[in-house]
């Protein structure tokens, strides 16, 4: 990794959590007197939804890589911006008109083979073809069409299954962070999760603090950023053992509730309420 990438990484870090700073006391504002406003879990009316900063604040820096270096990073850029924008878009249909009646992927499934289409079943099969299309345009072979297509959709999913406490889907977004470094180093690619982290950076203390959901537009973004730089920088071993993980992630949560698992536990416990407002 040469002198200048580093400069690109250390730039869009800053730009994106400058945009974000910016833009969030207006994002809070613009969808406070909208009336998207949703009780959380303390049952406290908080505007939802405002995870849609992380899509605007990237828009910036990812012109200023595409600027400096177009014809090399153009294809892996356009396809965070679809991924990114795209799951955003489908997070904000759910957060606008969704029920919180059914939830999970057995109850979304169950809906959509009974004929019933949800907002949450429209997330998934589109989300689940997004994915595809994402991984048809990088793959070479159907193997990897398969492991690429699972690696983002279940990526985006587990991002959601998160979100249920103040916090914990950015901090399992900086987590996820910590495998894709190790993992991906020093592809130029893990450009795009240093930039929606410095967005979310900026919106982080809001959400710890409870004042604003980010809903599944924000826990899909930082989802779709996971899924879209792990199939763009990580091995193919590290890849799979990575879905391996996604697909137990999935069914532990099916069966059993990951809240009342980390308040059981001391280490987990103390992560989760870390910066949170008590």
């Amino acid at each position: 990794m040469t002198q200048l990438t580093y400069v690109y990484f250390i730039v869009s870090l800053l730009v994106s959590y400058g945009v974000a700073r910016i833009i969030l006391p207006s994002i809070l504002k613009l969808i406070t007197e909208a009336g998207y406003v949703r009780a959380n879990f303390r049952g406290d009316a908080i505007p939802v939804g405002v995870g849609l900063v992380f899509f605007i604040s990237v828009l910036l820096p990812t012109s200023f890589v595409l600027f400096l270096n177009t014809d090399r990073y153009q294809p892996s850029a356009l396809l965070y911006l679809f991924v990114l924008g795209s799951m955003t878009l489908l997070g904000m249909t759910d957060d606008i008109f969704g029920s919180r009646a059914d939830s999970g992927l057995k109850g979304h499934i169950k809906k959509m083979l009974r004929g019933e289409l949800t907002t949450g079943g429209l997330k998934l099969a589109a989300g689940g073809v997004m994915s595809m299309v994402v991984a048809v345009s990088i793959s070479s072979h159907w193997q990897d069409i398969v492991l690429n297509t699972l690696v983002i959709a279940l990526s985006i999913n587990a991002i959601n299954l998160l979100d249920l406490r103040p916090g914990r889907a950015g901090k399992g977004f900086l987590l996820g962070g910590i495998l894709l470094f190790l993992g991906g180093w020093p592809s130029f690619n893990l450009v795009w999760y240093v930039m929606t982290m410095g967005a979310l950076l900026a919106y982080l203390p809001t959400d710890l603090k409870a004042k604003a959901m980010m809903g599944d537009t924000g826990s899909n973004a930082l989802g779709a950023t996971i899924g879209i730089t792990s199939v763009l920088v990580l091995p193919e071993t590290v890849k799979v053992s990575y879905l391996v993980f996604l697909i137990a992630f999935h069914l532990f949560t099916e069966k059993y509730s990951l809240t009342k698992i980390i308040e059981k536990n001391k280490t987990l416990n103390y992560l989760d309420q870390l910066g949170r407002n008590q």
